[in-house]
Parts: C-alpha cells; sequence; structure tokens
C-alpha cells in the first residue's frame, strides 16, 4: 500500500437515481452532469452544479418495450447523445440542456451507436464541431449540431472496418493546430482492436486518405466483457490513454507535439506503451475488469462489486474501494465507472444507485513510487518538499558511490540539505582518497549556497582552488611528458580551474589566493587572478618580464587601469618596443607627456640607426602639433633631439614655427630661447642660432654669426629691422665691411662688386659710407660714377627741400591773412535780440563788471558771444549752459577758466575788436588775452544749439530721475517761479 491516509473514497451520490423509471443501463457525466439512461427508454439529467434535474421519455411513439442502450455527454454538460433500442430497431436522439425536447438523427436510424468522441478543444455550449460516432456494425459517422437550429447540421460516412468487422466499443479524439490547417489524432477500439488515425485537414479527408494507406492498429486478442478506451484529461488536454482489452491494460503516454512515424509510413503519436496484465490485479483466480476508469497516475478498475485501485507507474493495487449497495441491486452488482474530466470525479452505478469516487490528492506519494524504481528525474518532479527531494539525492548518491562513480555521487551529495551534514559527506570522500570526488562536492556545493553565506562562500571556494592547485601538480609528477603541456586533462583541469577563478573572483580573499598560487608555483595563473582582480600592476610586471611587450601594453590600455602605471612601465616597455609603445601613448588622451619625460630621455640616449624612426620624436611631435601640448619641458626636449639629428630642416622648421600664436598676450613659443641657444651653439647648428639671435631682437650678434656661415643669411637678417633706421643701417654696413673685406678679386672688380651691392640696400647705403672699407691708396677714379651718382642724389634732395621751404612760406603767409581777416569780421545784432539761454536781451546793462573788463567795451553791456548761426549768448550764459552739458573734467576746467579771468578782469585789455594787427606777434598777448583765448576755444568753438553739443543732448533725459515724480505733480504751482527757456534756432 501507498499510504495509510485513503487517496480514493467512496460515496453514495444518489440511492433511486431513476425515479421509477426502470432500472439504471447506461449513464455519462460530464461538469457536474449526469445523465442516465433507463430500462424503460428515459433519460435523466441531473444537474448537481445547479442543484436540478428533468426527465426525457424517449420511448414515446415507439411500439414495445424500449431501454436506453448509451448515453454520452460532452465535457461540458451541455450536449448529449443517447441511442435507444427496441421493437427490433433502434434510434439515436440528440438532446441540448436548454432543449425540452430532443432531436431524433434520422439518418442514424437502425444503427446501434455504441461510443461517441467529442472535439474538446473547439466544443462550445452553443455548436458542438465535429462529433463522431462509433457504431456496433464497425462504422464510424461525423455529426454536427447546432443549438440555434434546433437539428443536425450534417451527418457524414467516414470509415467502416471491412478487414474485421467488429462492433466499435471505444472512441476518443484530440486536435491541435498547425500552420496547415487542423490536425486529427483519432483513436478507436473494437474488443480486439486499437485503431489510431491522423491526418491534416477535415475529418472526411483525414478519413479518406486512409482508402490509399493501411490503417495503423494495435491487436491485443482475448475476452473481455467491455472493452473500453479512456484519455486522461488534463487542463483540457489528453496527457495518457488506457484500453481495457482482452489481454491486459494497454497504456502509454499521448504527445501531440512530436509525431514519430511508424514503420508502415502512419503517424503515431503514442510513447512509452506498457501492457498491465490482469494477474497482476487478482488473487488467486484472474478476474477481467468489467469496467475501467483512468486518474492520473491510477487505474480503477471495477472487479465484481468492488473497484480495485492499481498503480499506473509501479502496477501495484494500492487500495479496494467497496460499495453501499442495496439488497436487490447487489446480485447484479455494480454496471459500470464513468469519469467526469471537467470535475476531476469518478462515478459508479448499478441499477439502483450512483456512487461517487473522490480522489484526494492522489500524487502525494508518487516521489516514492518513482524512486523505489529508479526513475529519479519523475521522482524529484513529484516531489513537495526539500525533505523528499534529499531522499531521492541520496539513493542517487549512493547508488553512484556504491558503482563507484564518486565524481556523480559528488555531484547528489551536493544537493542534500538535511539527510547528511557536510562534514560526513567530505570525510566519506577523504577517507577513500577521492580529492577529485571531494572538488567536485565542493564546487557543487557553492552552487547552492545564497548570497548571504559569504563565509561559508569564501572558505569553500580558498579551499576549492588549493583542491585545483593539488590536482594540477599532481597531473604534472604523473608523467614527465606533461610538463609540456601537451596532455589533454592537464589542459581541461587548467581550463577548468581559470574558470573557477573567473566566477569567485568576488568571494575569494585576494591576499590568500595570491599566496596559494604564489606557493605552487603557478605563476600563469597568478597572473590570471590578478588580472581578474584588476591587479594590473602584477600582470604588467610578468609580461615585461617575459618581453612581451604587446601584451603589456594591451593591459595598460584597458579604460579602468591607472595613469602612473604607464608612466611607471614607460621606461621599460619604450625599450622592449617602441613601436608599440609610442603608438599606445598616442591612443591615450589622458596621458601627461612630461611624465613620460624619463622614459623617452632613456630611449633618447641609446644609439639608433640613421634610416630608423625616432619614436620618440613622432611622440614629442604628435604632442606639440595634435594635442598643441604647451609644456615647455617636451618643447625644450624636442628641439634638443632635432638639434643632435645631422639635417639640421627639422630643427629651423621647429623654430619658425609659432605655437602660441592666435592667444592673447600668449608667447609665440613655449622653448627657453637661452637653452635653444646654448644647445645650438654646442651642436654648432649656426643657422638655428642666427634664427634664434634674431628672435631674441639681437640682431647685431645675429648679423655677425650669419656673416661667418652665409653672406645671404645675413642680408636677410639685416633687412629684419624696420623699425630703428640707424641699426638697420648699422647691419648693412656689417655686411657691406664683410663683403669688401672678403672678396679675393682684383681692386677693379672688388670696387664693381661693392657698388652693386650698394644697389641691394635700396639707398640704405651711399658710396661715402663704405668708402672708409677700402684701402688709402685706391684711386678716386674707380669710384667716379659712384660718387657722381651719390652727389647727383644730394642735389636733387636740396632742390626738393627749396621746395618745402618756399611752400612753407606760402603757407605762413595764408594764415597770417587769415587771421588780419578773422579779426576785422563782424556781426550786427538787433537791439531786440534775446540771449539763447536766459531769453534776456542781449544789450541789457552787465550786471556783473569784474569778468567783462576782460572783454570788449561795448558801453555798460554785458559780453556776449554772436555764432554765424545767429544765436546770441551771455559770456555767463554760455559758460553756464555749456558747464552744465559737458564732462565733469571739462566743467571744471572751464570754471577754473573762467575763475581766472575774473581774477584778472582788473588788468588792461585790448579790445576785442581791435584784435592782433598784422605786425603785431602774437607773443605780445597779456595773460589775459590767452586765458580769453582758452576759454573761447572752450565754450564757443561751436554754437551749443547748431553743434555737436546738441546732438549729445538727444540722448539725455528731459528731467531727472529723482525729481520725475515732482515734475508730474499736477498741483499748481506758483508760476512767478518758473522760468522759461528759449530755444532760438
Amino acid at each position: 500500500m501507498e499510504s495509510s491516509r485513503q487517496v480514493f473514497s467512496v460515496d453514495l451520490l444518489e440511492r433511486y437515481a431513476a425515479k421509477g423509471r426502470g432500472v439504471i443501463t447506461c449513464m455519462a457525466a460530464g461538469n457536474d452532469v449526469i445523465v442516465l439512461g433507463t430500462s424503460k427508454g428515459w433519460v435523466i439529467r441531473h444537474d448537481f452544479g445547479v442543484g436540478d434535474s428533468f426527465d426525457i421519455d424517449l420511448s414515446v411513439g415507439r411500439p414495445g418495450e424500449q431501454s436506453i442502450h448509451r448515453v454520452f455527454v460532452d465535457p461540458g454538460g451541455s450536449h448529449c447523445i443517447a441511442t435507444v433500442v427496441g421493437g427490433g430497431t433502434s434510434d439515436t436522439f440528440y438532446t441540448h440542456a436548454k432543449w425540452a425536447k430532443p432531436r431524433i438523427l434520422t439518418r442514424l436510424k437502425g444503427l446501434l451507436v455504441n461510443t461517441v468522441a467529442w472535439n474538446r478543444q473547439h466544443i462550445t455550449e452553443a455548436y458542438t464541431k465535429e462529433i463522431i460516432l462509433g457504431t456496433e456494425n464497425g462504422q464510424l459517422y461525423e455529426v454536427s449540431v447546432e443549438e440555434k437550429d434546433k437539428k443536425e447540421k450534417y451527418i457524414k460516412f467516414l470509415f467502416e472496418l471491412n478487414e474485421l468487422p467488429e462492433e466499435f466499443t471505444g472512441l476518443q479524439m484530440e486536435t491541435t493546430g498547425t500552420n496547415n490547417g487542423i490536425r486529427y489524432y483519432v483513436m478507436a477500439v473494437t474488443p480486439t482492436r486499437l485503431y489510431s488515425f491522423t491526418g491534416i485537414g477535415s475529418l472526411e479527408s483525414v478519413f479518406a486518405s486512409y482508402a490509399e494507406r493501411a490503417v495503423h492498429f494495435m491487436e491485443l486478442p482475448g475476452e473481455i466483457p467491455n472493452s473500453e478506451l479512456h484519455f486522461f484529461i488534463k487542463q483540457r488536454r489528453a496527457i495518457h490513454f488506457a484500453w481495457l482489452s482482452g489481454a491486459g491494460i494497454y497504456h502509454g503516454g499521448l504527445n501531440f507535439a512530436a509525431h514519430y512515424s511508424s514503420p508502415n509510413g502512419d503517424q503515431n503519436f503514442v510513447e512509452n506503451k506498457a501492457l498491465l496484465d490482469y494477474s497482476k490485479c487478482s488473487e488467486g483466480v484472474m478476474v477481467k475488469p468489467t469496467s475501467m476508469a483512468v486518474s492520473e497516475y491510477h487505474f480503477l478498475l471495477l472487479i465484481g462489486n468492488k473497484v480495485k485501485v492499481v498503480n499506473r507507474i509501479n502496477q501495484q493495487i494500492v487500495e479496494e474501494l467497496y460499495f453501499d449497495q442495496t439488497s436487490d441491486a447487489v446480485s447484479r452488482g455494480v454496471l459500470a465507472l464513468c469519469s467526469d474530466a471537467s470535475a476531476g470525479l469518478f462515478y459508479a452505478y448499478d441499477q439502483n444507485s450512483i456512487f461517487q469516487v473522490s480522489v484526494s490528492d492522489e500524487g502525494r506519494d508518487m516521489w516514492k513510487v518513482y524512486l523505489d524504481l529508479k526513475e529519479y528525474a519523475a521522482a524529484l518532479a513529484n516531489c513537495r518538499d526539500a525533505l523528499q527531494r534529499d531522499q531521492v539525492y541520496l539513493v542517487q548518491a549512493e547508488d553512484a558511490f556504491i558503482g563507484k562513480d564518486f565524481l556523480r555521487a559528488a555531484s547528489f551529495y551536493a544537493k542534500i540539505n538535511f539527510a547528511l551534514s557536510f562534514e560526513e559527506i567530505t570525510l566519506k570522500f577523504i577517507s577513500i582518497g577521492e580529492q577529485d570526488a571531494v572538488r567536485t562536492f565542493l564546487l557543487r556545493k557553492l552552487d547552492n549556497f545564497s548570497k548571504d553565506d559569504k563565509c561559508q562562500i569564501t572558505m569553500i571556494s580558498t579551499w576549492v582552488t588549493e583542491l585545483y592547485l593539488d590536482k594540477i601538480n599532481r597531473l604534472l609528477l604523473e608523467d614527465d611528458a606533461i610538463s609540456d603541456h601537451s596532455s589533454s586533462e592537464y589542459q581541461s583541469i587548467i581550463t577548468e580551474f581559470r574558470a573557477f577563478l573567473s566566477d569567485c573572483k568576488d568571494v575569494l580573499d585576494e591576499a590568500t589566493t595570491m599566496k596559494l598560487l604564489e606557493s605552487y608555483g603557478r605563476v600563469d595563473e597568478l597572473v590570471f587572478f590578478a588580472s581578474l582582480k584588476e591587479e594590473h600592476e602584477i600582470v604588467v610586471h610578468h609580461y615585461i618580464q617575459l618581453g612581451e611587450a604587446k601584451k603589456a601594453l594591451r593591459v595598460l590600455q584597458k579604460p579602468n587601469v591607472q595613469a602612473e602605471l604607464q608612466y611607471k612601465f614607460a621606461p621599460d616597455l619604450i625599450m622592449l618596443d617602441a613601436y608599440e609603445t609610442v603608438e599606445s601613448w598616442m591612443t591615450k588622451k589622458d596621458l601627461n607627456p612630461r611624465k613620460l619625460i624619463p622614459a623617452m630621455m632613456r630611449y633618447s640616449s641609446e644609439p639608433h640607426a640613421k634610416n630608423e624612426t625616432h619614436e620618440v620624436i613622432k611622440y614629442l611631435e604628435y604632442c606639440v602639433h595634435r594635442l598643441q601640448n604647451e609644456d615647455p619641458g617636451i618643447h625644450n626636449l624636442l628641439l634638443s633631439l632635432y638639434a643632435k639629428q645631422d639635417d639640421e630642416s627639422s630643427l629651423l622648421r621647429f623654430l619658425q614655427c609659432k605655437f602660441g600664436k592666435g592667444q592673447l598676450n600668449g608667447p609665440e613659443f613655449f622653448y627657453d630661447p637661452k637653452y635653444a641657444l646654448r644647445l645650438c651653439l654646442k651642436e654648432k647648428r649656426m643657422r638655428a642660432c642666427v634664427h634664434i639671435y634674431s628672435m631674441m631682437s639681437m640682431h647685431e650678434e645675429a648679423v655677425a654669426l650669419a656673416l661667418q656661415v652665409d653672406p645671404e643669411l645675413a642680408m636677410a637678417e639685416a633687412d629684419k629691422v624696420e623699425d630703428d633706421e640707424d641699426l638697420r643701417k648699422k647691419l648693412w654696413l656689417m655686411v657691406a665691411k664683410h663683403v669688401i673685406e672678403q672678396e679675393k678679386g682684383t681692386k677693379r672688380e672688388n670696387i664693381r662688386k661693392a657698388i652693386a651691392f650698394l644697389k641691394e640696400t635700396d639707398g640704405l647705403l651711399k658710396i661715402e659710407d663704405i668708402l672708409p672699407f677700402f684701402p688709402d691708396f685706391a684711386l678716386i677714379d674707380d669710384f667716379k660714377e659712384a660718387i657722381c651718382s651719390s652727389l647727383e642724389d644730394y642735389n636733387e634732395q636740396i632742390e626738393k627741400l627749396k621746395d618745402e621751404m618756399n611752400d612753407a612760406t606760402h603757407g605762413a603767409d595764408n594764415i597770417r591773412n587769415d587771421i588780419s581777416a578773422l579779426a576785422q569780421r563782424y556781426a550786427v545784432v538787433k537791439k531786440d535780440e534775446a540771449c539763447g539761454v536766459c531769453g534776456r536781451k542781449i544789450l541789457n546793462a552787465a550786471d556783473d563788471y569784474r569778468m567783462a573788463r576782460t572783454y570788449t567795451s561795448v558801453g555798460s553791456m554785458a559780453p556776449f558771444y554772436v555764432f554765424p548761426c545767429g544765436h546770441s549768448f551771455h559770456v555767463n550764459c554760455l559758460i553756464a549752459h555749456v558747464t552744465k552739458c559737458s564732462s565733469e573734467s571739462q566743467a571744471e576746467y572751464i570754471l577754473d577758466l573762467q575763475k581766472q579771468l575774473t581774477l584778472l578782469g582788473n588788468e588792461p585789455s585790448k579790445e576785442m575788436n581791435g584784435g592782433l594787427t598784422e605786425e603785431e606777434p602774437i607773443a605780445s598777448m597779456t595773460p589775459g588775452d590767452k586765458i580769453r583765448s582758452q576759454l573761447d576755444d572752450a565754450i564757443a568753438s561751436e554754437c551749443p544749439y547748431c553743434g555737436d553739443l546738441m546732438i549729445r543732448e538727444i540722448s539725455l533725459h528731459f528731467l531727472e530721475e529723482k525729481d520725475e515724480s515732482e515734475a508730474w505733480d499736477i498741483t499748481p504751482q506758483n508760476l512767478s517761479s518758473q522760468k522759461s527757456i528759449s530755444l532760438i534756432a
């Protein structure tokens, strides 16, 4: 027995279910609906879901006694088919749960329907879709009924058994959707055979195809009271089948997703087929079951008046069920079993009563069943908790251990959580010296830990690391040939160990692991682990020791590597592979070239072939030109390397480049010119020295040095001076002296060359400038032409000066005449002419005579200004107006002049209309006249209303901001206090 607790139980559901309509002859169930057929032709429908029932009399209008042969109900409990027999004939009826009156299927008249297959996937409450009916004479028909039509849509003949005509006693159908349409799977049984049909299209086309191909069947001869076919349905899909045949219960799984080709070319969807012999279900004399039902794991077999429950997996009887029958029904016994796949219930019935067979957790002990059969995967699938799984793993592990498959045993032991302790399992393997099994166990155990078990994970990972290292050493010691690392096992364990280090890098203690690897001499793995832990310094150092510069540079190129490592290893790397190192530097934009100077100087100190590319120069050029580096150290280093080259052109190009050009207030070059000069002098790069002298504005030194190199260069340097004529002449004299002294030809030829040289100076030097450079005994005849030319030039200059003097004299005369004319100028002032500022008449008497004394006296009138435009102003009014509209500094200047003029008011002054006579010198003006002249320039150079002063006033406010609110106040003011200002155009 599987368990002390009963899985199946029997309860009386309805004692007198036939309601006096005869005795029960047949029954079907679906969706909590039970349909009974009686011996008097009645069909009784019990709906336990809603708690009602109704009866239908199918014997009405039929002569003689009528009995219900079979009833069938769909899984939803809505559609019902019943066959009634009597009077030597039979009829088949269809009824719906909503109909009060059944409909006869006239085309089936006279045919005895034994079995029905419903289309479980597509049937609805309103429409049956395809239904297959199997008859007693071995024929199959397709029927379809729609509830709203109140009759069948069609009845089609599908198939007939011709080879061995037998009645169909069981029928089942499944469908699946495919890209080409619906695939049908049909199984049908007779007393001796199980037939299978399958195909895509309609049912009619599927069965029609068997006219040209053989029907696939399984034949099991033997006598059986009632041959039945059952599908176990789970989630509306058939999972497995069982055929109650004469030879036994033929059963197996159903796989509608994959198809297997049978030898005859048909498609078979049955797998894991088996036959349960009836002898296993009997004690003593073998008695065959009269009916059967199928659950997920069991067969319910009706034998006599009891039901034997047989486990489908181990074929053992697990329970026996007995029924509480009435005395009159005991003689006939229990008639049959039926199942309600939708409700998950089973029923049994005798001629009076209905019994319900309930199932309670039938899979609870199935793990034990599978475990006893050593079907471990199925056992695990049926385990309910960790303890049950431990039992399965333990049995698996013990079996493997006994079979000396220690690695497999270790894998199973690692899955155990409670049955055995960690220490027991490890000691079990250690005691027999199975280190590999211990390692496997620990590795699998690591997979089972949660992330919170950090301490255990670290300890076990460290232990595994040591076991791997021990295994590697043992492999190396086993065979000397392995020392060349050619063993496949050795390579496999190395690969496995590295994969372990990669997986556990975050849980392994870094210092402990490094120490272990170092103690075992596993340098490669040490470097590998260091790389995993991003200890790049160790990795790079290792590659440098091996001379693998490219590998070291690849490590340094990683984005998370500190730049300090670049600087630290730069000297070693550039000596190993200068090209790759410099290329690597050039790809790293964040490097500071200044920190690479020690490495570059080390490389530069080594001798290099003439045709070899100087990698440091290449990198420095990249920094200077591409990165626009401004570090003086970088520029100085590049300059020093250029200076040491045989070709001076690169040095000169570098010196001529203005790297700082365009920068505001920045230098044009970043190298140290004094250092550059000292270096170029040391390396005897004279042209470069000339350029540096010139750049430092040391033109005399530049020309002097250039004369030692190339006179043409000296001339070019002398020509560079443009803003200092004396210096430029001095430089050209230096060049001339050198040219004259260096000529080795005849005297007359030297003189001609000197004269030609004078022409190159564009007139800067004359013949008299270079005559001192010739010997004292040189003949004048040799210079005759040059001297004459010089004298002619001087004569032309004298004539030009005379012309300029004459022009100046005429200009002075014109100016004197203009001054005299201005002094005689006058203006007419009308009697009522008003001042442009105060509005009073110009010709009124003056109030203040102190300042008026310095102006021309016109009786007692105040001094005033009259402008050509016609505007007139009192002097004081004009001063006040201009001061107000001028800047602060200009106003102070005007007021100071006014003050001085007032203080000098008592001194006699020349009348303004008298002016200066033509013969009177300007120097004879008195101080008052000078101050008045300055004041005139300050306030009367232009009319304040017609000149720039008025234009500037456009942008000024009419009112001061602080007075604006008061100015717009409409409160009446004292009109007598208001001042009226008249602007005269």
